[in-house]
């Protein structure tokens, strides 16, 4: 992202959500509004370490005098979370990108929404369903978490946060057998008129979305946005071949080098922001060649037409893909 893209915010406000998970309001260093965004955003967070991470917004629509954001102290992730969490304080300046959406709403009024959350994931599914109230669109929320002492934001889904009392239904796993989540149930037939929307951890997600296409849904009506990618094996990975179609130029992408990082090597301008292929802001449009598709962002629809790839994370099945760069 261009340097003259980026915010300087200072933390407001730092809170616990729930255990482990820290609240972070950020305000803008110049007294200028933030840029608006839509429900489903997000935000890069330069972490203190040179370390960008990835986090939702879940502040009301509309608010610019303030982002506020959930994370989750995972000390299982790539380490960006837990220096966040331990180590920045009310007070502290951060570098922020404006907003991104790769994960909005479905722009039809007439439409049905059904939103699942698991854990953090509510970050996101939180302020879907405050647009959806807004405008008077009808919606399900199905938020589920180990604990309600780890369920962030649980406070902020009482009816008297969305005007008219809408469907919500919170899952605990350690709660009475009856409010357990029944996917198939909540999941429901498809029509038409209706989208899923679902956020959380990578086994939650794949069991909705599953059960989703085991239903008959249509990929076009399924909507998800990962937080991150699992560990793939790349003990196997070989060499292979960029061809940019404008110059004709060839480059080689080492076994051990992501295919983003060869271009930028190479001088080449590319937007990058998770580098695990959970965002697709780094997208590429391939002319030729057959991709080795290792995102979580595509459909297996849009894999399938082999005409895209995110070269942060996928590399090629043949030795040469052509770009167009």
């Amino acid at each position: 992202m261009p340097a003259q893209a980026l915010l300087q915010v200072r933390v407001s406000a730092k809170t616990w959500l729930a255990d482990d998970i820290a609240g972070f309001e950020l305000v803008p260093l110049s007294g200028d509004e933030l840029p608006t965004f839509e429900a489903g955003a997000h935000i890069d967070v330069h972490v203190p370490g040179d370390m960008v991470r990835q986090y939702s917004l879940y502040d009301p629509v509309g608010l610019q005098s303030s982002y506020r954001i959930g994370v989750l102290r995972d000390p299982q992730s790539r380490g960006g979370s837990v220096k966040l969490v331990d180590t920045v304080q009310a007070g502290d300046v951060l570098t922020i990108s404006p907003p991104r959406n790769h994960f909005a709403l479905h722009d039809n009024q007439r439409d049905q929404s059904i939103l699942f959350a698991g854990g953090i994931g509510i970050t996101p599914i939180l302020c879907m369903a405050q647009q959806l109230a807004s405008a008077g669109r009808a919606f399900v929320l199905h938020y589920c978490g180990r604990s309600l002492s780890r369920m962030a934001l649980i406070d902020r889904l009482q009816p008297s946060h969305f005007g008219e009392e809408p469907q919500v239904h919170v899952h605990v796993d350690d709660g009475a057998a009856e409010q357990q989540l029944d996917a198939r149930s909540a999941v429901g037939r498809p029509s038409s008129d209706k989208h899923l929307y679902v956020c959380g951890p990578n086994g939650f997600m794949n069991h909705i979305l599953q059960t989703a296409r085991e239903l008959g849904w249509d990929e076009g009506h399924l909507h998800r946005e990962y937080f991150g990618a699992e560990p793939i094996e790349t003990s196997g990975d070989a060499p292979f071949e960029i061809e940019i179609h404008r110059s004709g130029e060839v480059i080689v992408v080492a076994a051990d080098q992501s295919a983003a990082h060869a271009l930028l090597d190479a001088g080449f301008s590319l937007p990058l922001s998770c580098e695990q292929g959970v965002c697709g802001t780094c997208m590429t449009k391939v002319l030729a060649g057959q991709p080795d598709h290792r995102d979580l962002y595509l459909t297996d629809d849009e894999r399938a037409g082999n005409d895209c790839f995110m070269p942060c994370c996928s590399r090629a099945k043949t030795s040469r893909l052509v770009l167009d760069l």
